[in-house]
C-alpha cells in the first residue's frame, strides 16, 4: 500500500489538549455544544460547526459549512493551528486504562481505497457521505483521520518503537482519561514508505464515512482539474495505521423496545426454542457463541453449538438477528427498524439494565465483541458486517494533525 508524509496543520503545544476533540460522529449536536462550551479553541467548532448556529438552521444548511470554514480559518489566523515546515510522518499512541495502541499517522492514497487495497467491512449512508464530502471540500482539508489497521510486521514495529524514545510533540490526558502522545518522525521517511509498500492490505477499522468522503472529495478534485498529474495533495487522505494485534474492539449491544406482542413468559419460551437458555449471574458473555439477555429483571445466558456458515453468518450478532430478532421480535432490518437500538460497549451493561428497568426497552442483549481477525476475514471475503457490529476504543482525536488538500 502507498503512504506519504504530509505538511500538517497542527496546534501549538500549549493548545493541543484544548483543541483536540472527539470524532464528529460519536457525539450529537447537543453533546458537542457541551464539550465545546467556553472553549473557542475546540476543534468541534470545525468538525461540528452547527454548534455555533441557532437550532433553527438545519445541519446541512449552507451556513453550517460556511461556519466550519470560518472556524477553521480563525484557528489558523490566531496561531492556534500552525503549518509544519516540511512533510513528516508521526507516531500516535493512546492509552486507555490498561490498554495501549500506537499507530503511524500518514496520508493514504485514494486509489488504494478504490482498488480495495484498503478494505471495508461496513456499508455507508449516502447522506452522511454527502455531508462529509462537502465538509472536506469546503474546508479543503481532512478534518479527522481514518482509523486503519494492518497485519503486524516486525519492521514497522521496530521503527515505531524507535521513534518513541524521542521527546514527544504532545503528551496529555483528555477529560475522559485517555492519554494521547504524538511524536514527529525525524530524519528520512523513504524507509517508512517502503516498509508500508510491503504491507499488502489495510482495513478500515473505524471511520468508513470519513474514508468514503475523502475518496469522493479527491475524485471530484481530479475531475475538476484539467491539468491533473497525479501528484496533487487531493489524491491523499489522512489516516492513522495501527497493527492489528494492538486493537481492542468492545461489544455493540442490542436493546428492543417491545416483545412484538408477546408476554415476557411467552417470549422466554420462544427463546428457549432457539437457544440453550439458563439464568446467569453475570451480564457479560465469556466467549463467542454466547449472548446474555436481560428480561424481567433477570439475566439469562443463551448459547448455541458451532455451525458451518460464511464469515458473516457465524458472527454472534448475525445469529441473534437471524434466529431471534427477525423471526420472533419482528426486527426485519436492523439498519432501519426503529424498535431496535444499539448501545456501545463503552457504556457498560449497566446501561442495558437501566433501559429495561425504566421501561424504555423490553429486553436487552449483551454481546461478546467481534475480533479484529473476524473483521479482516469478512473484508477479505468481500462481505459486509451487520450494522453496529464493532465499537473501537479509544477513539482518535481530531485536530491534532490536519491534512489539507493542496
Amino acid at each position: 500500500m502507498f503512504i506519504k508524509p504530509f505538511a500538517a496543520l497542527r496546534p501549538v503545544p500549549e493548545k493541543a489538549s484544548v483543541l483536540a476533540s472527539v470524532p464528529y460522529d460519536v457525539v450529537d449536536t447537543a453533546e458537542a455544544r457541551v464539550l465545546a462550551a467556553g472553549n473557542p479553541d475546540s476543534f468541534l467548532h470545525v468538525s461540528r460547526p452547527e454548534i455555533d448556529l441557532p437550532d433553527s438552521i438545519g445541519i446541512h444548511d449552507d451556513a453550517v459549512y460556511a461556519q466550519g470554514v470560518s472556524a477553521f480559518r480563525d484557528l489558523q489566523s490566531r496561531g492556534v493551528l500552525q503549518r509544519e515546515k516540511e512533510e513528516r510522518l508521526y507516531v500516535y499512541r493512546q492509552i486507555m486504562g490498561g490498554h495501549s495502541q500506537t499507530g503511524v499517522v500518514a496520508c493514504c492514497h485514494i486509489d488504494d481505497y478504490a482498488n480495495d487495497v484498503i478494505r471495508k467491512h461496513e456499508k455507508t449512508r449516502k447522506d452522511k457521505e454527502d455531508d462529509r464530502t462537502r465538509h472536506c471540500l469546503e474546508l479543503n482539508a481532512n478534518s479527522g483521520p481514518v482509523f486503519l489497521t494492518y497485519r503486524d510486521t516486525a519492521e514497522l514495529d521496530k521503527r515505531v518503537a524507535e521513534v518513541q524514545r524521542e521527546a514527544p510533540l504532545y503528551d496529555f490526558t483528555a477529560a475522559d482519561g485517555v492519554r494521547h502522545t504524538v511524536w514527529r518522525v525525524g530524519g528520512e521517511t523513504d524507509g517508512w514508505v517502503e516498509a508500508f509498500r510491503r504491507v499488502p492490505l489495510a482495513y478500515v477499522a473505524d471511520g468508513h464515512h470519513r474514508a468514503a468522503a475523502a475518496f469522493r472529495a479527491g475524485r471530484q478534485r481530479r475531475a475538476g482539474n484539467p491539468a491533473h498529474t497525479g501528484k496533487e495533495e487531493y489524491n491523499w487522505f489522512l489516516a492513522v495505521l495501527f497493527p492489528a494485534t494492538q486493537l481492542r474492539i468492545l461489544p455493540y449491544n442490542r436493546c428492543v423496545a417491545d416483545l412484538n406482542g408477546l408476554t415476557p413468559a411467552a417470549f422466554l419460551e420462544k427463546v428457549k426454542g432457539v437457544f440453550t437458555t439458563e439464568p446467569s449471574d453475570g451480564a457479560e458473555p465469556s466467549g463467542p457463541r454466547e449472548v446474555r439477555m436481560f428480561l424481567g429483571g433477570v439475566w439469562y445466558k443463551l448459547t448455541w453449538p458451532e455451525f458451518a456458515a460464511d464469515p458473516v453468518g457465524r458472527l454472534d450478532v448475525s445469529v441473534l438477528q437471524d434466529r431471534l430478532l427477525a423471526p420472533v421480535l419482528g426486527i426485519d432490518d436492523p439498519r432501519t427498524n426503529t424498535r431496535v437500538s444499539f448501545v456501545g460497549g463503552i457504556r457498560g451493561t449497566g446501561e442495558l439494565v437501566k433501559r429495561v428497568s425504566s421501561g424504555r426497552d423490553a429486553v436487552a442483549f449483551s454481546m461478546f465483541p467481534v475480533t479484529v481477525g473476524q473483521m479482516m476475514d469478512i473484508a477479505d471475503a468481500g462481505q459486509i458486517m451487520p450494522p453496529k457490529s464493532t465499537w473501537f476504543e479509544p477513539k482518535l482525536r481530531s485536530g491534532l494533525l490536519v491534512h489539507t488538500l493542496d
